[in-house]
């Protein structure tokens, strides 16, 4: 805090002292509005000169001798009141001259226009809801420094339309995606945060310990096995919107603590899954934008049905000139030829993740469904029955980014073991993004389970992709951050 705050907010802490003294309380318990701003604003040909009550924060003030201005917001928008010592007293106005921008306060008035135009409250009774002690950001002109923005979200939505917009429209998209497949007879579910062996991805855990067990915990990176366990169970149709936890690197679409839709289907396998993400999106879409075109980053993006399908062995072709099933020397030759360093170890499943992250994914703005990936990068999903190698897999790409990922899902309990011995193997090597042997999973499954298709769609992702934000961190409302100096 500058010593133009410090000054700013002495003089406002003398203000709360002079209502005490006056004997007003700063802080009541609540207050009863009859209209919010905005149905004041569009409604006035209907509301002229009848009385309404509204509450929300002063963005102004702006005294005139005996008579003064103020803008108040709530959460939907904006309406002036009009405050004249006539109308409302001694006693009222003494308490007008103390408020300050920031201040929460409730006004009963009629409804006019002043002589400019502007549609107003002409306030008879004014209450003092809750005095503000620190100073607003730049005097409402808006947070612009975006580690204060992400750091204190309460800045940045009182300042920022475009913030309280953003978050708005995520929680539409949530709404629509829950009410999307409840129509289609999905169950919603919850499974544990806390589990005993982490799977249903590839990612680093965080660890931590639970006392009374005595056992070491660690927070999910997923939810499919314990979603492909209440398949088994006989709830055929079930999601999940829920955090997922990865301890892992951060950039503009990475966070270590992200949401995750997960969505699983008997009787359905990945083409299923196909259709239901482009409906879900368009479902999403045309909530917040209108419609399936949206604006991201200066392209316009068509999300109507159907979108393009790519598979991997394509794209690897496309991109580098050999097959994917080339050797991995061959492979690795290619990457440099194209000016990216092979991973170390050279091995065919990182090689085709480099290719894949390095030189297609970034094209892929349309909406595309990249698809058959080799079985080595994806351990749950089931072998395609005609080409032996690759499996029935999916992932959606839309503005470059990938925004989700879909199997037909192993039910063969023998192979999923067999797979999942393979990846022990590896985590003993090292690999901390290894899964585990889930024995507990494995009986479910030796119980048996349908065919199903399984689909996640990270909420984050999408919610950047509809609302337009270039970065992850805007569109969560309480990101992880490092500490601050001296926290």
């Amino acid at each position: 805090m500058d010593a133009s705050e410090r000054g700013v907010t002495a003089e406002m802490r003398h203000h709360l002292d002079e209502l005490r003294e006056a004997g007003v309380e700063p802080y009541p318990r609540r207050y009863e509005r009859t209209h919010l701003a905005s149905a004041v604003v569009d409604g006035f040909d209907e509301l002229e000169g009848q009385t309404v009550t509204v509450a929300g924060r002063l963005k102004s003030v702006r005294s005139h001798g005996k008579a003064g201005f103020a803008d108040l917001v709530d959460m939907s928008g904006k309406v002036q009141l009009f405050v004249r010592q006539n109308d409302v007293g001694d006693e009222t106005f003494s308490v007008w001259k103390l408020l300050d921008v920031g201040d929460h306060v409730g006004a009963v008035g009629e409804v006019m226009k002043t002589r400019t135009g502007e549609v107003s409250v002409r306030v008879r009774d004014l209450t003092l809801l809750a005095k503000a002690l620190r100073p607003l950001p730049e005097k409402w002109h808006g947070v612009k420094d975006v580690e204060v923005r992400s750091r204190r979200r309460y800045l940045d939505l009182i300042a920022n339309d475009e913030s309280r917009r953003v978050f708005l429209a995520r929680s539409a998209i949530v709404r629509t995606i829950r009410e999307f497949l409840h129509e289609r007879g999905f169950v919603e579910v919850e499974t544990p945060i806390l589990q005993p062996i982490y799977g249903g991805a590839f990612a680093a855990p965080f660890v931590t310990r639970h006392h009374a067990l005595d056992a070491e915990l660690y927070l999910r990176i997923a939810d499919e096995l314990y979603l492909k366990r209440l398949i088994v169970g006989g709830i055929e149709r079930v999601f999940e919107i829920g955090k997922d936890f990865r301890n892992e690197g951060m950039d503009r679409t990475h966070s270590p603590e992200f949401t995750q839709l997960e969505i699983y289907q008997a009787y359905a396998d990945y083409e299923d899954m196909m259709a239901l993400t482009e409906e879900m999106v368009v479902a999403a879409a045309t909530e917040v934008a209108g419609g399936t075109t949206v604006e991201w980053q200066g392209e316009t993006i068509d999300l109507a049905p159907p979108w393009r399908r790519l598979t991997v062995d394509e794209a690897v072709k496309e991109a580098l000139g050999v097959p994917v099933s080339a050797a991995t020397g061959e492979l690795a030759a290619a990457l440099r030829q194209r000016g990216v360093d092979p991973p170390e170890p050279a091995e065919r499943a990182a090689l085709i993740e480099a290719t894949l992250s390095e030189l297609v994914e970034p094209s892929l703005v349309q909406p595309t469904f990249l698809m058959d990936y080799p079985i080595e990068v994806s351990p749950l999903a089931k072998e395609k029955p005609d080409a032996p190698g690759f499996v029935e897999r999916f992932e959606p790409f839309v503005a470059g980014v990938e925004i989700g990922n879909s199997f037909t899902e192993l039910n063969d309990p023998l192979e999923q073991r067999a797979r999942l011995e393979l990846q022990e193997e590896q985590r003993r090597k090292g690999d901390s993004e290894a899964q585990g042997i889930d024995e507990d999973f494995l009986a479910a499954l030796e119980h048996g389970m349908p065919p199903t298709g399984g689909l996640g769609i990270g909420i984050d992702r999408l919610v950047m992709l509809l609302t337009g934000a270039s970065h992850i961190r805007d569109v969560i409302l309480f990101p992880a951050m490092r500490h601050e100096s001296g926290e």
